[in-house]
């Protein structure tokens, strides 16, 4: 026992210090130290980062450029096969429509994703973001994801930074850290075949720091990944921000999120099913503060945990609390039920005892726009 106790102590100091834990280190701390010692030591290094107790949000909607996908993840119920009655690529009018709408619930960003389409390469994506751009100049397009990079560039035959430098020149703002899922090849083997593999995953986001292009990191947990692997994913970011140059943001934010089972393939077929508790996503989110101490702004997931769950991680390590989402189809589909308005998302942080400020994707501080409508939530 005293060793353990001597053992924990020096790690404790040596994340206090943003020392760089091990996998192994931070694996122990985990599965050895109480969930009120994480959250003690996530909290203080999260008040050393950010001294004032601010939480920040943004306003953004999802809106997914197609369903149709190649890539056959066994978490998803949003993908179409191509061909599917079912399928669809949207439409500017619709586009007009649903960035009109985010106007006035105050947004100014496009959380813009979809499938892996066999047939949409650069040329499509590259002419929609100068369309939209052109309709709208004030739009930030926080867009696409590794994965479609990945996948747009084995389409056109060329570099991941060539990829991102054409999108950056036609719009691109900022690159979401989507499908990163488990970035171990095991793991994605087996949920999610048709995507870049974690190595790739890892090199779009390297090609991007180096453009200075501002990204996001994910990691989805709780179905078949072991907790070595959970380890050493958050290792694997960590060493990719910190080859970032010096004056490019890199990973500006880690998300970290529950599997949701509700009718996905992984849970009809294979049987996995999402175990995660509210006390094991607490302990995860404070663990990961400790793992990333390079990666400033940590986002508790309310989406998928829920209001209460992610209250408490605002005094375990979070310091972020998303986007309101005024359209989300992926996580949703798969029975993520939670929903916020603006007015709602603020109250929750207040709650949590911290002062809500609005921001944009490059973590800035925005004013409140003026007028501003609420959204209608619809449970």
């Amino acid at each position: 026992m005293h060793d353990f106790t001597m053992n924990a102590d020096l790690l404790f100091k040596k994340a206090l210090d943003f020392g760089f834990l091990t996998a192994e280190e931070g694996q122990f701390l985990f599965q050895h130290a109480s969930t009120a010692e994480l959250m003690a030591v996530a909290h203080e290094m999260r008040m050393k980062l950010h001294p004032e107790r601010i939480v920040t949000w943004i306003i953004d909607r999802n809106v997914n450029t197609t369903n149709v996908c190649i890539a056959n993840c066994k978490f998803c119920n949003f993908y179409r096969i191509p061909g599917h009655a079912e399928s669809y690529i949207t439409t500017i009018d619709q586009y007009r429509q649903k960035i009109e709408e985010t106007f006035r619930y105050g947004g100014e960003q496009l959380l813009l994703q979809g499938g892996h389409h066999p047939e949409l390469g650069l040329t499509f994506y590259a002419d929609l973001f100068r369309q939209l751009k052109q309709l709208y100049p004030k739009l930030k397009l926080h867009s696409l994801g590794p994965p479609e990079i990945a996948h747009i560039a084995k389409l056109e035959g060329i570099s991941h930074t060539a990829v991102l430098h054409s999108l950056m020149e036609a719009g691109l703002d900022s690159l979401p850290g989507a499908g990163a899922e488990i970035l171990s090849d095991r793991v994605r083997r087996l949920i999610s075949k048709g995507k870049c593999s974690g190595r790739e995953w890892l090199d779009v986001m390297r090609a991007a720091h180096q453009l200075h292009l501002t990204t996001s990191a994910t990691m989805m947990f709780g179905h078949i990944e072991t907790l070595e692997e959970r380890f050493q994913h958050l290792v694997a970011l960590r060493e990719v921000q910190s080859e970032k140059p010096v004056s490019a943001k890199g990973f500006v934010s880690f998300i970290p999120w529950p599997f949701q089972d509700e009718g996905t393939l992984l849970t009809r077929v294979k049987g996995v099913h999402n175990t995660t508790t509210g006390e094991e996503y607490i302990r995860m989110l404070a663990i990961s503060r400790i793992m990333l101490p390079n990666i400033p702004n940590i986002q508790a997931s309310w989406l998928t945990v829920g209001k209460e769950i992610a209250q408490v991680c605002l005094h375990g390590g979070a310091n972020d609390f998303g986007s309101i989402m005024i359209e989300e189809n992926v996580v949703s589909v798969a029975g993520a039920p939670h929903r916020f308005t603006s007015d709602g998302i603020q109250q929750a942080i207040r709650e949590a005892g911290f002062e809500p400020r609005l921001r944009n994707q490059q973590f800035e501080y925005r004013e409140m726009p003026e007028i501003m409508e609420q959204q209608v939530i619809n449970y």
